[in-house]
């Protein structure tokens, strides 16, 4: 059963973005519904405590901060807006905020890894040479917080993590100890980044030494379609097929997040037992395929709250996920790991 007293939480996934930057985030619209400045003002409300609540509150000690699809144009090499996120968490880490971005200095203590963009399909030297442009922007006190990176898969053409120069860029990446954050979207895109994923591990680590393979971090359950209603149909179990192949490489983790955005819009409104309850096979599967050494909770902040509401959706995948440690009765060195030591591990986090 869960502990009565809260374990220490990182949260592995969240998304930050100051109001003077909105324009350079690829998806923005005025009336986008995440279309405004959600900086750590607003985490840290949406992670406070209820008034009121008779249950323990939550302690974060930290969170990852992971890239928010900033613009680019990778056919002319420009990643100024990629660039321009790192600037801002510059002054986060360092504590050196402008007025009117939501974080104060203080807030520095809570961002404890960063995963930026970073273009994966140009291949190793080109790669490189934006790593070095990323660490001279980054400064060495914000470097040092840049674990891994990302370059968002859900949206491109198929066959894009297969290609030479992306398992090429995967591979410089195990080389300098940095993790790839893997964000595919099964529920719009089909089995077909499911395998892509599998065939794209292999690769990369086909032919290198064990301590140069690049660590793998899988976002969001790789998105599953939560709105069917069982467990034959074929996209539930080319979902579970691919957990449990992927759950084969040691070096693969997966975060226990972003299943919000896969509901339909009525159970989003549902309860926190309602919501356990739906997608409890889901949770079965992942709990039974990775266990809670390579589980680790992220909240998706603030994309989860999107048909959830801004004040409890957080609170409600957290207590989603502490139901998962009840119903797995997992230890409390168990829940320690999923919480915080998973993602401690996974990043090589400091501390």
């Amino acid at each position: 059963m869960s502990s009565t007293a809260p374990h220490p939480i990182i949260d592995s996934h969240i998304h930050l973005f100051p109001t003077s930057e909105l324009t350079s985030l690829s998806w923005y619209t005025p009336d986008h519904p995440l279309g405004s400045q959600h900086s750590l003002e607003e985490y840290r409300a949406a992670i406070a405590p209820t008034p009121d609540s008779k249950t323990p509150a939550p302690s974060v000690s930290g969170f990852i901060f992971v890239e928010t699809d900033r613009n680019t144009n990778p056919s002319t090499k420009d990643f100024a807006g990629p660039l321009q996120e790192i600037a801002w968490l510059r002054r986060i880490v360092t504590g050196q905020p402008k007025p009117g971005e939501g974080h104060t200095a203080d807030d520095a203590r809570l961002c404890l890894g960063i995963v930026p963009f970073a273009p994966l399909p140009l291949g190793a030297e080109a790669l490189k040479a934006y790593l070095a442009q990323a660490e001279e922007v980054a400064g060495p006190e914000t470097w040092a917080k840049v674990k891994g990176f990302r370059y968002l898969l859900q949206d491109k053409e198929n066959g894009t993590a297969l290609g030479d120069g992306f398992v090429e860029g995967l591979k410089v990446l195990g080389e300098k100890g940095f993790v790839f954050e893997v964000g595919i979207d099964q529920h719009r895109r089909g089995r077909v980044q499911l395998e892509e994923v599998v065939e794209m591990i292999d690769r990369a680590h086909d032919g290198v030494a064990e301590d140069e393979k690049v660590v793998f971090v899988l976002n969001h359950l790789c998105k599953p379609d939560l709105t069917i209603l069982n467990q034959t149909d074929p996209s539930f179990i080319a979902w579970r097929t691919a957990m449990f192949t992927l759950s084969k490489c040691r070096k693969t983790y997966i975060k226990l997040s972003g299943l919000f955005s896969e509901l339909p819009d009525k159970l989003k409104e549902r309860s926190a037992e309602d919501i356990f309850s739906a997608i409890l096979p889901w949770l079965a599967v992942v709990v039974a395929a990775f266990g809670p050494a390579r589980i680790m909770f992220g909240s998706d902040w603030p994309v989860c709250t999107v048909g959830v509401g801004k004040e409890d959706a957080w609170k409600k995948w957290h207590r989603v996920v502490d139901m998962v440690c009840d119903l797995a009765g997992l230890s409390e060195e168990d829940q320690a790991m999923l919480w915080a030591g998973t993602a401690r591990e996974a990043y090589k986090l400091d501390g």
